[in-house]
């Protein structure tokens, strides 16, 4: 017959610390890539936006303007959404994050998208 085995170990010397910083990096790393998600969609919107919005009337000649003007506009106003509320979700303007200069980044990355979005809705809805 086999005794068997122990397998309670003794834990180490700070070893619940580690385990909590590391679960706190994860969960940073985690609300990161959420956040690049949303900014990833917001400029794909933008893409679409443009494309329905200038492309397609001009592919598509004869046909009337302003349904394509208004689905590109959606569209920009979609991916202006995406880059304020992908912020917002991941706490930003609630608690903010981890440093200034981390937070000085995050706001001019959303900024930036803002006023991009902001440029796409003005040159599709431009005559």
């Amino acid at each position: 017959m086999t005794s068997p085995v122990d397998t309670t170990t003794e834990p180490e010397p700070g070893g619940d610390e580690r385990r909590t910083s590391m679960a706190g990096e994860r969960t940073s790393l985690a609300a990161e890539r959420t956040l690049l998600a949303w900014w990833r969609t917001g400029m794909t919107a933008l893409a679409v936006a443009l494309g329905v919005g200038r492309v397609l009337p001009v592919l598509a000649p004869n046909a009337t303007r302003w349904p394509y003007v208004v689905l590109g506009a959606g569209f920009a106003l979609y991916g202006i959404a995406m880059f304020l509320l992908g912020t917002r979700r991941l706490g930003f303007f609630e608690r903010g994050s981890s440093s200034p200069g981390e937070d000085l980044t995050l706001l001019i990355f959303m900024g930036t998208g803002v006023i991009l979005g902001l440029g796409t809705l003005a040159v599709i809805l431009a005559q």
